[in-house]
């Protein structure tokens, strides 16, 4: 057995969805990367459960892990979404026409065994001025990554993110918001439909004005980007007490994935301009709005040398990617950002999860060749 499939297999058997500690996933880490010569220093906090999470960074001997000044850093998340009960090959790995099964496979511990191998490789003993850094909390907010950027830790020149892209570089991808929306009427006995203020119907009213927005917001387009423009959906609503009750409160999310841009910031504005029409309609409602998640897009120049580099050692073109990643994070303080892995994330988030095990030795192949700045 080769050892990123060893190291994947090992991985896939530790439980690390984000409402569990991931001390198990960094404590596997550290053995392989100490005994690979890798120095590691730990930044922990306590996330808002009062759960021990862990951001691990680790540099190759003759390195400081908490000198800030780094050319290339390798980021991968340790946490997982949670799996059903029904899925019972969750931690249990398995493989099958050439690929292997399981919780995290490719979202994103088929990433983490990569860079496992590639730190181990004797080929890397002597790395250039590199990191491999491991956060906490990616799929609940990319909290392990604010951390590390507001303590100032890391200075990186280039950054490779983790994320299953079937290994074509992702230069460019959209940005990931999140607002909440409450609208407050004033119950009454639904025989008396005078006597009350529906929030529900003000609700209707809204998510009408939401849609138009939705479609002005397809005119300002990024052709590189599938779709080519900032998208906007209603996914969850609750409102009302009783069938009996005109509605005294009903509250909803709204989410909005934005094209590198000024998007991220101008589709609050935007809703805040849709809520001030609707007072104006309706001044016995009340109306809130939070803006819950705010994460810009990220593009990195079709010219840069780590996106040429990358799509060398692959044969692979650039893409741009329509999910959020810890690359938004890092878009302000970095010169290139690429997001790259192993695996295609339309299998990830479900029981379908797995990785392809050809992809999995070229990734360590094109990492370990970045780690010796070739």
């Amino acid at each position: 057995m080769s050892r990123v499939v060893e190291h994947l297999e090992n991985l896939i058997r530790i439980p690390s969805p984000s409402a569990i500690s991931n001390r198990a996933v960094i404590e596997y880490a550290e053995r392989t990367l100490h005994a690979a010569g890798w120095q590691t220093v730990r930044h922990s906090y306590q996330d808002s459960n009062n759960i021990e999470k862990i951001n691990l960074i680790a540099a190759p001997a003759g390195r400081s892990a908490s000198d800030p000044e780094v050319d290339t850093a390798f980021f991968c998340h340790t946490d997982t979404v949670p799996y059903a009960l029904a899925w019972t090959g969750a931690l249990n790995p398995t493989k099958h026409s050439g690929c292997i099964h399981g919780c995290g496979a490719c979202d994103v511990k088929g990433f983490l065994a990569c860079l496992l191998a590639s730190a181990e490789s004797p080929e890397t003993q002597q790395c250039a001025n590199v990191r491999v850094v491991l956060t906490a909390d990616e799929e609940v907010g990319c909290t392990g990554a604010k951390h590390l950027l507001a303590a100032n830790l890391l200075h990186p020149n280039k950054l490779m993110i983790g994320e299953p892209t079937s290994l074509h570089p992702a230069r460019a991808g959209k940005g990931y918001c999140l607002g909440r929306i409450t609208i407050t009427g004033h119950e009454a006995h639904s025989a008396h439909p005078d006597r009350g203020v529906s929030a529900i119907n003000a609700a209707a009213h809204l998510l009408v004005s939401l849609e138009k927005l939705s479609a002005d917001l397809t005119t300002g387009t990024n052709p590189f980007f599938q779709p080519p423009f900032t998208t906007l959906n209603v996914g969850t609503i609750q409102g009302g007490t009783a069938k009996n009750i005109i509605p005294g409160t009903c509250s909803f999310q709204v989410e909005w994935r934005p094209i590198p841009g000024p998007a991220a910031s101008q589709v609050p504005a935007a809703i805040e301009a849709a809520i001030k029409e609707q007072r104006l309609a309706r001044p016995r409602i009340g109306y809130a709005f939070i803006v819950e998640r705010q994460q810009q897009g990220f593009e990195t120049a079709e010219s840069s040398p780590l996106v040429r580099t990358i799509e060398t050692l692959t044969g692979n073109p650039a893409i741009a990617i329509p999910f959020g990643s810890e690359a938004s994070i890092f878009a302000e303080v970095c010169s290139e950002i690429v997001v790259f892995g192993p695996g295609d994330m339309t299998s990830a988030h479900s029981d379908r999860e797995r990785v392809d095990i050809a992809q999995l030795h070229q990734a360590v192949s094109c990492i370990r060749s970045l780690m010796q700045n070739k």
